[in-house]
Formats: C-alpha cells, sequence, structure tokens
C-alpha cells in the first residue's frame, strides 16, 4: 500500500537545519486515522482505502453515516477521505494509520482547498494590467474586448472575465518532509500547501519523482 493520511494544517514556521540555513516550513497535525472501509476491485471495481479523521460524538452524525460506521465496527470520525492504493488487501477495517509511516526526506503530494477571494475582477484574479488611471481615459480597471460583432457574434469560450476566484481543490506536488513528530502527530513539509489554517489536507505518496 502507498502512504497516505488525512492532516490539518496548522500554519507555518521556519527550522534550522545543521548549517544554519533557515527553512519554510509548514505545519501539519496528521492523523491518527482509522481505515474505515476497503475497496477491491472484486467488490467495486478499483482498489482504494477510505480513512477516517478527527473524533466526534455519534449523536452529531446522521442515520448513514452512523450504519457506514457502525458496518466496520469503529468509531464515528469527522472527516471521510479516500486514497486510491495498489493492493487493498494490505489492510483492514479498524487498523490504525500514523504519522510515523513517513519519514524524513520522504517526499508528498499535498491536496486541499484554496483560500475564497469571492467575486474579483480580471485585474487579481488573472493578472492583467490596468488602463491609464488620467480622467479621460475611461478604461481603468475593465476586462477588455469581447470580441467581434456580427462575426462571431458572441463570446469565445475561456475569455479571461471577472469570476469566483478561488476555494478550488488544489494539490501540490513533490513537497520535501522536513521533519516528523510521532509524539505530536504532527509532520512538517518545506514550502506552502493550500488553503486557511485548519484546513483539511490528503497526505500521499508523490506520484512523479521530484526532478
Amino acid at each position: 500500500m502507498k502512504k497516505a493520511i488525512i492532516g490539518r494544517k496548522v500554519g507555518m514556521t521556519q527550522i534550522f537545519d545543521e548549517n544554519g540555513v533557515a527553512i519554510p516550513v509548514t505545519v501539519i497535525e496528521a492523523g491518527p486515522c482509522t481505515v474505515v472501509q476497503v475497496k477491491t476491485t472484486e467488490t467495486d471495481g478499483y482498489d482504494a482505502v477510505q480513512l477516517g479523521y478527527g473524533e466526534v460524538k455519534e449523536n452529531k452524525v446522521n442515520k448513514p453515516e452512523k450504519g457506514h460506521f457502525t458496518k466496520g465496527n469503529v468509531k464515528p470520525t469527522k472527516h471521510l477521505r479516500e486514497f486510491r492504493v495498489d493492493n487493498a488487501s494490505e489492510v483492514k477495517v479498524g487498523d490504525e494509520i500514523k504519522v510515523d509511516i513517513f519519514a524524513e526526506g520522504d517526499t508528498v503530494d499535498i491536496q486541499g482547498k484554496t483560500k475564497g477571494k469571492g467575486f474579483q475582477g480580471v485585474i487579481k484574479r488573472h493578472g492583467q494590467s490596468r488602463g491609464p488611471m488620467g480622467h479621460g481615459s475611461m478604461y481603468h480597471r475593465r476586462p477588455g474586448s469581447m470580441g467581434s460583432t456580427s462575426t462571431p457574434g458572441r463570446v469565445f469560450k475561456g475569455k479571461k472575465l471577472p469570476g469566483h476566484m478561488g476555494n478550488t481543490t488544489v494539490t501540490i506536488q513533490n513537497l520535501k518532509v522536513v521533519k516528523v513528530d510521532t509524539e505530536k502527530n504532527a509532520i512538517l513539509v518545506k514550502g506552502s500547501v493550500p488553503g486557511n489554517k485548519g484546513v483539511i489536507l490528503k497526505i500521499k505518496d508523490a506520484v512523479k519523482a521530484s526532478v
């Protein structure tokens, strides 16, 4: 099975290596996670493992969720995430996944939801330049030409326009694990990860080799 765990973003800080060089890191509280469901090719058409993270009271889950946890004979959890694996038979329902599955020097991919920015214009959303700010310009922060009038008589798909920005699922690849703290269930990765503090993250082995 590939290494995978659910975590919660705590925040960013910096640590120093043996040469005194400052390394910017993101602190993630990872696990412990419980294996809630194991999917196999025979039963579901693909191999996957569903992990649960975060304690929650039994009266806080609805009936379908309660039945799902009862079927696996596991305690209810607040967050459920699924990970594709090569061989699901290596784990069984009820197993506990802890942060010690990762080690210093590992390369991981981290997926999370980015910060929501609301409705934004083309300058902030797409990095376009503004027009002259003089009073006679009459053209300051608008998106620009929409295309010809009679032909084709419409706006082409893909035109960069104002709209909702952020709050999308993003995966950052090839992040290096700098430190693993098994006592505090914390993992420190070099660089930044998506989302606000407290966002739930999926952490797994890197799909692509780091260049």
